[in-house]
């Protein structure tokens, strides 16, 4: 494998339904991004913010009293992939949320990502976002 190459790697990591999950999420994503040298030259604030909403939307909307959520982590050296899975009904979607509060999750996910998604899962739903992983060589300014 050549310095470019990134090996396949794969985090998860469950949370209960607490409030404290959101940050344990956060920091969780934090490590994993550090561990694996995707943090100089790499969009490391949009997966923490992304991954912030998806594990907030899943507490507030997709898990049952007693249950939690589990939180992927995916690079597979071209796409790193935040996966969220919960036991909760629903298809998530975007919506503006004009001038109040809460609501605008998805639309932070939406615009930060560069794809997102929903998925079937039994019981409940895995929502997704993916961002490109650009290498160190990829900033590099051609010489002349």
């Amino acid at each position: 494998m050549n310095a470019t190459t990134r090996q396949c790697v794969m985090r998860e990591r469950f949370f209960r339904r607490d409030r404290r999950s959101v940050p344990a999420a956060r920091k969780f994503a934090h490590e994993a991004l550090v561990d694996w040298a995707l943090i100089e030259g790499f969009r490391h604030e949009d997966v923490l913010l992304c991954v912030s909403e998806l594990s907030t939307n899943a507490l507030l909307h997709g898990v049952p009293p007693g249950r939690g959520f589990r939180l992927f982590l995916r690079c597979d050296g071209d796409v790193l992939r935040v996966e969220v899975h919960d036991s909760g009904p629903g298809v998530p979607e975007v919506v503006d949320a004009g001038d109040g509060e809460g609501g605008r999750g998805l639309l932070l996910v939406a615009a930060f990502a560069d794809r997102w998604g929903v998925s079937d899962r039994s019981p409940g739903k895995v929502v997704w976002c993916e961002f490109a992983v650009r290498r160190k060589e990829d900033f590099r300014i051609p010489s002349r």
